[in-house]
């Protein structure tokens, strides 16, 4: 596509935007009592207009039905979590019993990681992209202690080279051939949270592999923002949050997959909770832990409902959308805003880069700018005209558009701010 600078150009986009509806379904925050342009759906998306009265449905069901909640009613709460089988399997490119929605992304990955990183004398090592999720860092860090290994020792960080700024698949297919002897898992995220990088997951995948160790990624970033092939590609176990693209609340119910050739097998070391024995005779009361087979063999506790309640209503607006076609607005839209930007933004000394890689492929929805002087500042001046991003130390701004509620007049507008406001960082009001 070629793009064009001008309010009239981002108002035929939008016009011919087969999605444009969607916008309407959800809430828009207000700044300064004008509609805020929102671009921080990788941190937070926002509220469907149905959350509110799918988690009413369920305090009605619990006021009226109490315990025999869990039994009776048009979807009683002891199968609830089965709902999401068909359309998570969709959204993650997975088997229906693959998957299962419960916890948190933490909690899970804690989860996969006491089923699937099972060190040796000679593997022992968790391959890592530098610079991941404090989540994830700590959980690997809290995993090879419990083995009684140092993180300097049993982690290897997989770095950018010298003056860049992501990672090339080869380095990383490199780095896992390198430690081949003695790496016993590879996880990576999905995207990274900082750069905006999507990583070459099948490449990653058949390079572990190919190494004998399992694989793992953490979609938090990329679960609802970009296509996913998870049993295809060969990934041992994923997890992801559901509150960023997904929209589904703060602190949302999270999910999990475990591919089919471990998630039928009972032998599996793994934490175990009454959710996760066989649902067959489940309340036989039994001792002795028989997992129900599929990821559900993974469930600790009974699901939260109210929870999942609004994840089911964030689901139905997504699943109505279509991944294919959310991708296809994300890249133009996504494409629009690198365009702006440079065009605000191309001198040969400009103080603003963007860190995400300018090949489509290798990015969801979200730009990472790096501003090389008083980056606060520029923020406080976007925050200051209504435009909600988010803020990474040291100094970068994340800007992600995302295609089931922003606009292309938005990404434009966002571009006058910052025309106007060329030579920051005086945070000033300007039109939009």
């Amino acid at each position: 596509m070629v793009y064009e600078n001008s309010l009239t150009f981002a108002r035929h986009l939008d016009a011919t935007d087969s999605l444009k509806g969607f916008r309407d379904r959800f809430h828009l925050p207000r700044v300064n009592g004008q509609e805020a342009i929102y671009f921080c759906g990788n941190s937070l998306g926002l509220q469907p207009k149905t959350a509110r009265l799918a988690v009413e449905k369920e305090m009605h069901h619990w006021q009226e039905r109490a315990v025999e909640g869990h039994f009776t009613g048009d979807q009683p709460w002891l199968a609830y979590h089965k709902q999401f089988k068909e359309p998570v399997a969709r959204l993650v490119g997975a088997q229906p019993d693959e998957v299962v929605v419960m916890n948190n992304l933490t909690t899970n990955l804690h989860l996969m990681l006491v089923s699937f990183y099972r060190p040796t004398r000679q593997r022992f090592k968790i391959l890592v992209e530098a610079g991941a999720f404090p989540s994830d860092q700590y959980a690997v860090e809290s995993q090879v202690k419990l083995h009684g290994y140092q993180p300097a020792e049993a982690v290897v960080e997989i770095s950018p080279r010298a003056g860049e700024c992501t990672l090339r698949t080869e380095d990383i297919c490199q780095a896992i051939r390198d430690q081949r002897d003695s790496v016993a898992l590879v996880l990576f995220g999905g995207i990274n949270y900082y750069t905006g990088q999507l990583f070459d997951l099948p490449a990653i995948a058949r390079a572990a592999h190919e190494a004998g160790a399992f694989v793992g990624f953490d979609l938090a970033h990329a679960a609802g923002n970009v296509p996913l092939r998870l049993h295809d590609w060969g990934a041992d176990f994923a997890v992801w949050c559901t509150y960023k693209y997904l929209n589904s609340g703060p602190g949302g119910v999270a999910g999990a997959f475990v591919h089919a050739q471990h998630a039928r097998n009972a032998s599996l070391p793994r934490l175990a909770g009454w959710w996760g024995y066989d649902e067959t005779t489940r309340f036989g009361m039994k001792k002795g832990f028989v997992p129900t087979p599929g990821a559900d063999g993974w469930q600790l506790s009974n699901g939260s409902i109210l929870l999942m309640a609004v994840h089911k209503a964030a689901l139905d607006v997504f699943e109505e959308a279509g991944m294919e076609n959310l991708r296809q607005k994300s890249r133009q839209l996504t494409g629009y805003l690198e365009y702006i930007l440079d065009h605000q933004n191309g001198t040969a000394d400009t103080a603003i880069r963007i860190l995400t890689p300018r090949n489509p492929e290798e990015r969801g929805c979200q730009l990472s700018l790096l501003v090389e002087r008083e980056g606060r500042r520029l923020f406080d001046t976007l925050a200051a005209n209504g435009i909600i991003g988010d803020w990474r130390e040291p100094n970068v701004i994340r800007l992600s558009p995302a295609p089931l509620y922003n606009t292309f007049e938005e990404v434009y507008r966002v571009g006058k701010v910052l025309a106007e406001t060329a030579g920051y960082p005086a945070a000033k009001r300007a039109v939009v």
